[in-house]
C-alpha cells in the first residue's frame, strides 16, 4: 500500500504543508503525520475527502505510485512560450525519434543554422500491426526557423504559432537507458499536478499540444524540458 507516500507527494505538489492539510480535513497536523508515516490509516470519509481535493481514485490514492521524486527532475512551472515559426518531419519506424531529428538536423545544416533549436513528440500514431509485431513507433521532430528565415530549396512546409502557455518539467541528465520510464514519469507528473490543481490541457490544431526539447550543457549533461500546452 502506497497511501502514506502518495498524501505526502500530492501535499507537496500542492504547496501545502501539514498544518494546511490538517486544517482542511479538520484533523491535527500529528494525524497527516501518521498518516504520511502510515502508521495509521484515514478514515473511510477523511479518505474520500483526500480523493476529492486531490483530484484521484481511492484506488490510485491506495495503490498507485505517485512518487516522481527522482532527482532528474525540476520543479513543475508554468512558462510563457512566445510565438515562432518552423518545418516539421514526422518518421515511423523502430528508432523514430532518431530518424526524424537527424532529418531535421540536416536540414538545420543546409539553412547553415548555427545552434539548431529542435523539438520533438510523439506522431502520427500507428497500427497495432506496426506496433506489437513490427515495433515500430511514430515521431516528428521540427526545427524552430530564425526571424524572417526562409527554407530556401527545402521540400517543407511552415508552420506556426502565437503565444502560448506551457506547463513544464526538466529532467536533468537524461541517459537513452532511461528515458523510457524518465520521460513517461515525467508527463505523468505533469498531467496529476494539473489534475490537482485544477489545470487544463488546451487542444487546438493552431498549437502543438505538447513537445520535447533536448540540449546539452557545457559539460555535455543531457537536458530535456517537456512541455505540456495548458488552456
Amino acid at each position: 500500500m502506497n497511501l502514506g507516500k502518495n498524501i505526502q507527494i500530492l501535499r507537496k505538489m500542492t504547496n501545502m504543508t501539514q498544518e494546511e492539510l490538517a486544517e482542511k480535513m479538520n484533523v491535527s497536523r500529528q494525524t497527516i503525520s501518521k498518516w504520511e508515516l502510515g502508521s495509521i490509516l484515514p478514515e473511510i470519509e477523511k479518505l474520500l475527502d483526500l480523493c476529492e481535493m486531490f483530484n484521484c481514485s481511492v484506488d490510485q490514492l491506495l495503490k498507485g505510485n505517485m512518487d516522481f521524486s527522482n532527482e532528474a527532475y525540476s520543479d513543475i512551472r508554468i512558462v510563457t512560450v512566445a510565438p515562432f515559426r518552423y518545418i516539421s518531419y514526422a518518421a515511423i519506424s523502430r528508432e523514430p525519434e532518431e530518424d526524424a531529428i537527424t532529418h531535421v538536423e540536416n536540414w538545420a545544416r543546409q539553412l547553415q543554422v548555427k545552434n539548431p533549436y529542435i523539438i520533438g513528440w510523439d506522431f502520427p500514431p500507428v497500427s497495432q500491426e506496426q506496433r506489437n509485431v513490427f515495433h515500430m513507433r511514430g515521431y516528428e521532430a521540427a526545427l524552430i526557423l530564425e526571424d524572417e528565415q526562409d527554407t530556401g530549396d527545402l521540400d517543407a512546409e511552415i508552420l506556426s504559432q502565437g503565444q502560448q502557455n506551457y506547463i513544464t518539467i526538466t529532467l536533468e541528465e537524461v541517459q537513452d537507458a532511461g528515458e523510457f520510464e524518465i520521460i513517461p514519469n515525467a508527463y505523468k507528473a505533469l498531467l496529476t499536478y494539473m489534475a490537482i490543481n485544477g489545470i487544463k490541457e488546451k487542444h487546438d490544431p493552431e498549437i502543438l499540444s505538447c513537445y520535447e526539447h533536448e540540449y546539452f550543457d557545457d559539460k555535455g549533461v543531457k537536458f530535456m524540458d517537456i512541455y505540456i500546452a495548458i488552456a
